[in-house]
């Protein structure tokens, strides 16, 4: 868990200086599109939507950019949005899975695939590695002027699994069930997360030399990359070496 947690701190950190907020903005606005879609524009009752939200703000997306895409959500194009999930082996055998947000299914799936076939990989059968990852609660609270004894405290009694301190904020795991736990947790603590989300962990991984890595890498930069994937997660083993090269 702690070399995902590490990860994360390292995309976020390098996300923060790439300048792909335009990107990110378009991601977070397809979540929004779909929440509405679902369960309607009032936050308060859509729980999905408050999360939406919540990470359109740790992405600092302003305020009009985000009633918009409420607004958008109320539309008759929202309906096009399908949620749709594809898994495929990367090189050297590493499993990916990805979760997308699209309009034109078979657009997505024929990206998906030249990806997967250009890089060494192979896209297969929905459901074929569901079994290689646990979804897990993510959880990234700025520390801001928290103090550390009592917020560990309080989220643990809220179901938290994991808490890994880093820099400047904490990042929380916990059981995809206590997911809802959690964001009430935080409300109650008058604590905004810079992100919150449900990611599938390995419950193993596959560790790679350092170049065999980095190819591995360069395909899930690909995919990240594509405006129809929301998310991308694999059994690479992160380890220091490759950290350290990647930081």
């Amino acid at each position: 868990m702690s070399g995902h947690n590490k990860w994360s701190t390292i995309k976020r950190k390098k996300g923060a200086l790439d300048a792909k907020r335009s990107k990110i903005f378009s991601k977070i606005i397809k979540e929004i599109t779909i929440a509405v879609k679902e369960s309607g524009p009032d936050p308060d009752g859509n729980p999905k939507l408050r999360l939406a939200i919540a990470n359109a703000k740790g992405a600092s997306m302003p305020k009009d950019t985000l009633l918009r895409a409420i607004h958008k959500g109320t539309e008759k194009d929202a309906a096009s949005l399908l949620d749709l999930n594809y898994e495929g082996i990367g090189p050297h055998g590493i499993a990916i899975y990805l979760e997308c947000l699209t309009d034109n299914q078979q657009r997505t799936v024929s990206n998906i695939r030249a990806y997967f076939n250009k890089h060494g990989g192979e896209l297969g059968k929905n459901g074929s590695l569901n079994y290689l990852f646990d979804r897990k609660g993510i959880f990234v609270v700025p520390k801001g002027t928290l103090n550390q004894d009592e917020f560990e405290m309080a989220v643990i009694d809220a179901g938290a699994e994991d808490i890994q301190p880093e820099e400047d904020a904490f990042t929380i795991t916990t059981a995809m069930e206590d997911f809802g736990t959690m964001m009430k947790k935080l409300e109650e603590l008058k604590v905004e997360p810079e992100s919150a989300n449900l990611q599938r962990i390995p419950k193993t991984t596959e560790k790679l030399d350092v170049e065999a890595a980095k190819k591995v890498l360069r395909l899930i930069d690909i995919f990240e990359e594509d405006e129809d994937v929301q998310n991308v997660f694999h059994n690479l083993e992160l380890t220091d070496e490759l950290m350290a090269q990647m930081s």
